[in-house]
């Protein structure tokens, strides 16, 4: 009785991951046509808004692919993922690369921890990624943040489906169109509107520059606009960016 019963936990299991994975492919099916109307990280941040009071404003607009700059299309790409428009998804050797320097890192402060009286006092390693554009869209639309083997193996999973159902186009427009700028502030035409009060049409190299560099640490960026990393790292991509090829 015991034994069917742990064949019965585990068939439960493989149907549900099925069930799921049925669900995710379903919903990236519809993706080609549909626009998502929000995002698994959009969720957690609205109702984290709204436990904390924050007061924050909600800020997202959609706009289509055309109307996006082209200057930001391609400061994104050049900032996040150089290779976006050759790559199948996923950047392996980025991977492995962000793998090594995050256990450096790790170690490093372990062993800075070990040598002093209170280790709770040692800042925490800043974490790599190496995480392409598509995966980001991958765990930023259905994924919660935590950080375990199998949301990384969730996500690749996720990763190629968005690959094999939507072109670069369409991954690069709801991307741009999602992805966090600050507080309550999603997708590129919220931004744009939030820090230069104009269309996200209308952005100077410049300007696309700034806010590719504000990506990964966007709340961050918002209280520090005058940061010398933003201005310095706003140059390098603004250098970068004539080179930054586009999906076709």
């Amino acid at each position: 009785m015991k034994k069917n019963s742990v064949i019965s936990f585990f068939a439960f299991v493989l149907v549900g991951g099925l069930a799921l994975q049925l669900f995710f492919i379903l919903k990236i099916a519809l993706m080609v046509v549909i626009d998502p109307q929000s995002s698994a990280f959009q969720r957690s941040e609205a109702y984290r808004i709204t436990a904390e009071n924050t007061g924050s404003e909600w800020r997202q607009k959609w706009l289509e692919y055309d109307a996006i700059s082209v200057h930001i299309k391609r400061a994104v790409i050049a900032s996040e993922d150089d290779e976006f428009a050759t790559h199948d998804g996923v950047q392996w050797d980025a991977i492995t690369s962000a793998w090594e320097r995050n256990a450096k890192a790790k170690e490093k402060a372990e062993r800075r921890a070990a040598k002093v009286k209170n280790p709770e006092s040692v800042p925490q390693p800043k974490i790599f990624g190496g995480s392409t554009i598509t995966q980001q869209l991958a765990k930023n639309l259905f994924l919660s943040g935590e950080r375990h083997l199998f949301r990384k193996a969730q996500e690749l999973v996720l990763t190629v489906v968005l690959e094999l159902f939507l072109s670069k186009k369409r991954i690069l427009e709801i991307y741009l169109n999602n992805v966090e700028w600050g507080e309550g502030i999603f997708g590129v035409e919220a931004a744009s509107q939030t820090y230069f009060k104009k269309s996200a049409t209308n952005l100077t190299p410049a300007e696309a520059a700034r806010l590719a560099v504000m990506l990964p640490r966007p709340k961050y960026f918002e209280k520090n606009r005058g940061s010398s990393y933003l201005v310095s790292r706003t140059s390098t991509i603004l250098a970068r960016m004539p080179d930054a090829q586009l999906p076709q």
